[in-house]
């Protein structure tokens, strides 16, 4: 009877036992041991916190790559503080000061660790900050202002560039580019202007004799006499453009009958210096002989 009625009884399951939670990571600290181990570790270790003040007191290229890593942390802590324009001015100029100086204790740490043969993170080394970052006032001075320094009042005016100013040329610079072309000798050097010349010449001939008929049957209606020599210059100028050039009517001396009047005229002068001018006749006045031909010369000569 007592098993059948141990058997007849619901079944029921025990909840298995559930698993014991480990310790957070901030609860492993604040154990006993884990807090002797670090203090033990801490005490073992060189202190770095306070960082020399200057750089070639320190002899050791692992613990200056470790005071410049910390010099570039504050900058970058700094620069993004420095980027919020809400701030007070005086605060502003602080961090633009203290950014300012860090940069350059950057520099002093950078130069001991070439000094002590470790890398020149002047030629390796990436820039920290873009060209729009940062502004110099003098280029090369080393002052710079950065994020919301750029804008306080009298710094802003030094940046706004103004617009050159244009110079006046001089005499001298205009002159330089001033050739034949300028003047126009060379204009028929290409052979346009002749053609077109010729093409317009008959047009402009016929144009110039039509006016001329125009006007002496205009003349001769109105029974005014015929100018003096206006039968001249119209036959000279009809033989000129059937001849299509000029002809030369007076004799024009050559090179060596200029030569030969100059000679004889300083003879001449050379003698009447010598007070001899009344016995002296007139030498080669009007002709002069060359090469067995005499030319004869202007009466001005």
């Amino acid at each position: 009877v007592f098993w059948a009625a141990f058997a007849a009884r619901p079944c029921l399951r025990v909840p298995p036992r559930s698993r014991a939670k480990m310790a957070r990571n901030e609860e492993k600290a604040q154990a006993m041991l884990n807090k002797f181990v670090t203090a033990k570790r801490d005490a073992n270790r060189k202190d770095m916190s306070q960082r020399p003040y200057l750089s070639t007191e320190c002899d050791n290229v692992p613990d200056c790559e470790v005071f410049r890593n910390q010099i570039i942390k504050e900058i970058s802590k700094k620069v993004s503080l420095i980027q919020n324009e809400g701030l007070d001015e005086h605060k502003v100029r602080d961090l633009n000061d203290a950014i300012n100086k860090l940069m350059r204790e950057k520099g002093h740490w950078e130069r001991q660790i070439k000094a002590l043969g470790g890398p020149d993170y002047f030629r390796v080394a990436p820039k920290m900050l873009n060209e729009d970052d940062t502004e110099e006032v003098v280029p090369g001075k080393g002052y710079r202002y950065y994020g919301a320094a750029k804008k306080l009042p009298g710094v802003k005016e030094l940046f706004s560039k103004k617009a050159p100013e244009r110079q006046k040329r001089t005499r001298f610079e205009m002159m330089k580019g001033i050739d034949a072309d300028y003047y126009g000798y060379r204009d028929d050097d290409d052979g346009v202007l002749a053609d077109l010349e010729k093409k317009a010449e008959p047009e402009l001939r016929l144009q110039a004799i039509e006016k001329w008929d125009a006007a002496t049957s205009l003349r001769e209606a109105n029974g005014e006499p015929e100018p003096e020599g206006d039968g001249e210059g119209e036959n000279a100028a009809l033989e000129l453009m059937e001849d299509g050039g000029f002809t030369a009517h007076v004799e024009v001396p050559d090179q060596d009958a200029i030569k030969q009047a100059i000679l004889a005229r300083r003879k001449q002068e050379l003698l009447a210096k010598l007070a001899a001018s009344d016995e002296v006749t007139k030498i080669g006045a009007d002709e002069v002989e060359t090469d067995g031909r005499k030319q004869r010369l202007p009466p001005s000569w």
